[in-house]
């Protein structure tokens, strides 16, 4: 039998979950797909980028190193503000890169 005591106790608890799996959520992996990245040329791996395509990129330019990029610079993926709700990989790259200074 479930008391008020009980529920009110399982209120705190219940909020934290709800909070957690809103956080996972909202941290989805930006895909190279995405049309927003297909704009900007985002790719995972600055490698990749096709320079001919993208002239402005620069060797060195990552997304970890981006002004934009809301992660420390040693993160692997963090949240982008040109990407809402969307991780990036620090080793990526788009043509929103604005060097972080």
């Amino acid at each position: 039998m479930t008391t008020r005591r009980i529920f009110l106790a399982s209120i705190p608890a219940s909020a934290i979950t709800l909070a957690l799996n809103n956080a996972t959520a909202a941290a989805a992996v930006l895909s190279e797909t995405d049309p927003t990245a297909v704009a900007l040329g985002y790719k995972a791996d600055a490698s990749k980028v096709d320079v001919k395509k993208y002239p402005a990129y620069a060797r060195g330019q990552k997304c970890a190193n981006c002004k934009l990029y809301a992660g420390k610079a040693t993160a692997p993926m963090a949240p982008c503000s040109i990407f809402a709700g969307k991780l990036v990989n620090g080793k990526g790259w788009c043509a929103a890169w604005v060097k972080k200074g």
